[in-house]
């Protein structure tokens, strides 16, 4: 069950002065076994039984990013059901202890859940507060820890956040964060949200950060390296931070101050900035995507330094991490297959962005869009079906097809129902489901309201059908066969200069 903002609040008081629920005794429960809430593209994902309000993550790094980090993981939660054993996700670290309600409990794997025997069982609606002690190990590279030249970062979308700590890894599970990072005193930490303390103890500094709105465990970030951390202020006197290498502050300087003037373009399409801070996070590593980590979006040092890329280009990918801000972040999708209400709009604003300041004409690049779209439905799926990510390939579900061929539909939907109504919808959406999770369903019916009329003919084709449909007042456009390789794809090697700012890969594959 999702919790929207006001009621995560009340629940968050309603859990501080609940009490165990005692349950009458029973046998032996049954072998411990991985649990997931049944999302259509990772099933394991995600656990049952109750709602998450807030989690504290304590992390200590030494210094070394090839070791693992010694971490303290409290989860606050609800119980929406009698539970006997409470599933987390978590993998890639070592459980030393677990408690829950202050109780010793005891534990097991079972595939990527630690699955927790608290000493009783809970009722449902009762107060949950489970702490783990464990590791956090960077090594590897299936997603979680990103290591860079001088510390770590974090990239978790889409199913790689309990690499980094236990919880319930899902978007449909939106909490409150609280971050207290442990480096040595020459390194800085950061992590989304407003910081709170910074404390100096012998040759260490623990930072603390706190979330003021909640966020999907995909989302956490925390940069961890020499960095320097610049302020300057946003619309309305919003605190903008950027967090870059210190060394290049002077270089990347050009780039960061064009972000508030950003954000107030974006505030004109779809209405306020969500959160309470944002800023660039820039790190030297080769990820070869970018990622928008609530408040502070990760950056690649090498989109702002690399001289094939067009200023033009790297302005428009800069407002797709923005966008998604309100679109992904703020408004989250209730399951992974709504991913191209994300991703279409930041394509869907890039794409705005590129025309009016970069002089990359929208149409043009949406019927190149359009030609490309039934070859990128054949090999994907269509925008709201995707198909599952392959073995191997945990995160190949973001494809050309949630991408521009996403924002093709916001198009045809704007060409359907007129521009007026269509930047009505977009304000509506944002504010309606804000601090939220949503689904495809939801906006469907959001849109037909505005629209006075039954949409869903409409989407369905555009959503779910294996073949584009016509393009509303374009009924000259017409799709062609691609190979999958052409570029525009995902696999389009960046060295090459881009001719459409989605040539160059922006999450992890």
């Amino acid at each position: 069950m999702l919790l929207t903002s006001r009621r995560l609040r009340a629940a968050l008081l309603a859990a501080a002065s609940a009490t165990l629920v005692a349950a009458t005794p029973s046998a032996a429960p049954p072998t411990p076994e991985a649990l997931g809430i049944g999302d259509p593209l990772f099933p394991t994902l995600g656990n049952p039984g109750y709602d998450v309000l807030t989690y504290d993550l304590d992390l200590t790094y030494g210094g070394d990013n090839t070791k693992p980090l010694d971490s303290v993981t409290k989860i606050n939660a609800v119980t929406t059901e009698r539970l006997e054993r409470v599933n987390l996700d978590f993998t890639h670290g070592t459980v030393r202890s677990v408690r829950v309600n202050g109780e010793p409990a005891t534990f097991a794997t079972a595939g990527e859940d630690l699955v927790v025997t608290p000493a009783r069982p809970l009722g449902a609606g009762a107060r949950m507060a489970v702490t783990v002690h464990h590791t956090s190990d960077p090594r590897g590279r299936a997603g979680g820890w990103v290591r860079t030249t001088d510390g770590l970062v974090m990239a978790n979308q889409a199913d790689a956040g309990h690499r980094v700590f236990p919880g319930n890894d899902h978007p449909a599970d939106k909490a409150y964060f609280t971050f207290r990072i442990t480096v040595p005193e020459n390194l800085t930490a950061v992590a989304n949200g407003l910081p709170e303390e910074k404390n100096r103890a012998g040759a260490t500094t623990t930072w603390t950060y706190r979330t003021h709105h909640p966020m999907a465990t995909e989302l956490a970030q925390v940069s961890i390296g020499k960095s320097a951390v610049l302020h300057r202020e946003g619309p309305r006197g919003l605190p903008v931070r950027d967090v870059v290498p210190a060394a290049d502050t002077a270089k990347l300087e050009p780039w960061l101050k064009k972000t508030p003037a950003q954000m107030r373009w974006m505030e004109q399409q779809v209405g306020p900035y969500p959160f309470e801070t944002y800023g660039l996070l820039i790190a030297t590593a080769e990820t070869g995507f970018e990622l928008e980590t609530q408040t502070l979006s990760l950056f690649e040092r090498a989109l702002f330094t690399r001289p094939e890329y067009a200023a033009w280009y790297v302005d428009a990918i800069m407002v797709h991490e923005l966008a998604h801000q309100w679109f992904g972040n703020s408004v989250t999708p209730r399951t992974w297959s709504d991913l191209w209400l994300n991703e279409g709009h930041a394509s869907w604003y890039e794409a705005l962005y590129a025309e009016e300041y970069g002089k990359r004409p929208l149409e043009e690049r949406m019927r190149t869009a359009y030609g490309m779209s039934d070859s990128w439905r054949a090999e994907g799926g269509p925008p709201a079906a995707p198909e599952p990510p392959t073995p191997g390939h945990q995160i190949s579900l973001f494809r050309p097809v949630v991408y521009d061929g996403s924002a093709l539909v916001l198009y045809a939907l704007r060409q359907e129902i007129g521009a007026s109504a269509f930047q009505r919808l977009e304000r509506l959406w944002v504010r309606q489901h804000r601090d939220s999770t949503a689904t495809t369903a939801d906006f469907t019916a959001l849109a037909s309201d505005v629209a006075g009329r039954d949409l869903s003919g409409f989407f369905r084709a555009w959503l779910y059908g294996k073949k584009t449909p016509p393009m509303p007042g374009h009924p000259e456009w017409r799709t062609e066969t691609v190979p999958a390789n052409r570029p525009g794809g995902r696999d389009t090697d960046p060295g090459a200069a881009p001719d459409t700012a989605r040539e160059r890969p922006v999450k992890p594959e």
